[in-house]
């Protein structure tokens, strides 16, 4: 690409959606990684690519070949993000650790490598990430998992939990323009506790004990706005205070919100300032207002809710991690792969690479 053509693309990159710059970085790791084998430092990623493939196609060997693909991986979230201790971006090469590059940086003086203060550090068989990040991306049981990567099961919790550490934090800093946001109910599990239950333990994923809702059902607010950008919560309470716990950093004045009427979360709105448009259930359009409706976050909910079903309950303390795993998802939706799943469990998923 000649430097005039080069200098076009890069005023149009201003012009992009969320998901198309999100799709265009992901695109240029999957290229970096697969055609820059050996080379080093910044310059690497840096580098520019006329005929970069998108990163739904399947990896090269290179970006599956262990600790190097991750060591490529690792150099593109250092660029982005920088010295993990200080967050500047003044970083230079400091020598190799087991089978990573290390840097050191020129503001701190402190050396680190792609994964410290990551989820990911300290973990080994780096070879075997690309296939644990494949097994994440099909939702298959920990028991295919471990038998796919070739590891006990135990072993297949762990890395699911340490993959899944960044992408529970990982949502959008904002939501635009109209956003829809209803609760949903999962219920609460014990999944894996084997003594000092408050209740009577139950067979995994069968019904309450009692019908309707109950302090078994445990809340869940969602909010998606009508770009897909997508941010949830587990509640400790249905109350106006938690929801506003999770939604009043993404949500301002500006914005237009969608509801069902739920006392909480009308409170929340009008405690914002925000302009409420309250839908009877189940939330269809109404002919004179047919932009206000609540037909995209329930869709969401049906479609997290038969996700969740073939783990036949999930434990309430890691659901968080389960709702951040369904939203990189449908984040990088058909642009899943496993350098992304990386990337993202190295603290770089789908909403932080359109933020930093």
């Amino acid at each position: 690409m000649d430097a005039g053509t080069f200098e076009i693309w890069l005023r149009a990159v201003r012009s992009l959606t969320e998901a198309q710059r999100r799709q265009a970085f992901q695109a240029l790791a999957s290229s970096e990684a697969a055609e820059t084998d050996g080379m080093e430092g910044p310059a690497a990623w840096r580098r520019e690519s006329a005929d970069a493939e998108p990163i739904a196609a399947a990896p090269s060997p290179a970006v599956r070949d262990g600790p190097g693909a991750v060591a490529m991986l690792g150099q593109c979230k250092v660029d982005r993000i920088g010295c993990p201790h200080c967050a500047h971006l003044g970083v230079v090469r400091w020598g190799t650790a087991s089978g990573l590059p290390r840097y050191r940086c020129k503001a701190c003086a402190r050396t680190f490598n792609a994964l410290t203060k990551t989820p990911l550090a300290k973990l080994r068989m780096k070879e075997k990430w690309a296939t644990q990040a494949e097994a994440m991306i099909a939702g298959v049981s920990l028991a295919k998992a471990a038998r796919r990567c070739g590891v006990h099961p135990a072993t297949a919790f762990r890395w699911r939990h340490r993959f899944l550490a960044a992408l529970a934090g990982d949502k959008p800093q904002a939501l635009a323009g109209i956003v829809e946001g209803d609760e949903t109910f999962i219920l609460e599990s014990f999944k894996g506790k084997r003594s000092g239950l408050p209740r009577k333990s139950r067979k995994r994923g069968s019904v309450s004990a009692k019908r309707g809702l109950s302090a078994e059902q445990i809340p869940v607010i969602v909010a998606r706005d009508r770009q897909g950008a997508t941010t949830d919560a587990v509640l400790p309470k249905l109350d106006r205070a938690s929801i506003a716990a999770a939604l009043g950093h993404v949500m301002t004045p500006a914005n237009t919100f969608c509801c069902d009427g739920g006392g909480a979360i009308v409170a929340f709105a009008r405690r914002a300032g925000i302009v409420a448009h309250v839908l009877p259930r189940p939330g269809k359009p109404s002919p004179t207002a047919p932009d206000f409706h609540l037909n995209n976050v329930n869709a969401y909910h049906g479609r997290l809710k038969e996700w969740l079903r073939r783990f036949h309950g999930v434990a309430t303390k890691n659901l968080a991690n389960y709702l951040g795993w369904r939203r990189a998802l449908e984040a990088f939706g058909q642009n899943a792969a496993p350098d992304a799943m990386i990337l993202g469990a190295m603290g770089l998923g789908p909403y932080q690479q359109t933020t930093r």
